[in-house]
């Protein structure tokens, strides 16, 4: 499989169409997937995981200088343009609205955005639900809430193997009125380490829309 096409599967995997949905005996919703299996919509296991908060402030770097609005939510992407490019998706077919690369690098990201709102907890769990889903081995490696530019997102770093290639997924999930947005980078698992500065700069460009933009 060529690695274009190993990237396709992985953006397919964290859109949240692709489940469908039903309602236990005791009312309670569950999300089917493909292999028979299934979760709750609410995120309700045996047991709560307490997701801790970073006490940590991230805003966007000086030289992220360049801003690109989704016509989905009020999120805004504040990206370097001497180190990243990007493509709109026109005709609507592909699960991003955005999608990037790192120039000259084996660094990926992408901006799905979605107007249907969601809990953040319920949305982490129908990504890794999507994720694992094409990567069965997926797994949770850090997951935590930030604020970032004074907005409260859920921090999520996964790593998961697909046709022997280990990936690394690294990013923010946000739910406000206006919809959802999860704001992805992507790379191999071995390159994470390499691409960390990368790769929280890019990050931390995210922002919510405010008339003082």
């Amino acid at each position: 499989m060529k690695f274009t096409a190993i990237l396709m599967i992985l953006m397919m995997s964290f859109y949240s169409y692709a489940s469908k949905k039903a309602v236990t005996e005791e009312g309670d919703v569950v999300i089917l997937k493909n292999d028979g299996t299934w979760v709750y919509e609410n995120g309700k296991a045996e047991e709560a995981i307490e997701v801790p908060l970073n006490p940590n402030v991230f805003t966007k770097p000086s030289a992220s200088k360049f801003k690109i609005k989704s016509s989905k939510t009020d999120a805004n992407f504040w990206i370097n343009p001497k180190a990243w490019k990007f493509e709109k998706n026109k005709n609507g077919e592909e699960p991003s609205e955005y999608t990037f690369t790192l120039k000259g690098e084996d660094l990926y990201a992408m901006a799905i955005t979605e107007r249907l709102q969601m809990k953040l907890p319920d949305l982490i769990n129908q990504a890794l639900s999507n994720a694992q889903d094409v990567a069965p081995d997926t797994k949770i490696i850090t997951q935590e809430y930030r604020m970032v530019n004074g907005h409260k997102v859920m921090f999520l770093h996964m790593e998961g193997t697909i046709q022997s290639v280990k990936f690394g997924y690294l990013g923010y999930y946000h739910s406000n009125d206006s919809g959802v947005t999860q704001y992805l980078t992507y790379t191999g698992a071995n390159l994470v380490n390499g691409y960390r500065d990368e790769i929280f700069d890019f990050l931390n460009g995210f922002t919510v829309f405010s008339s003082a933009e």
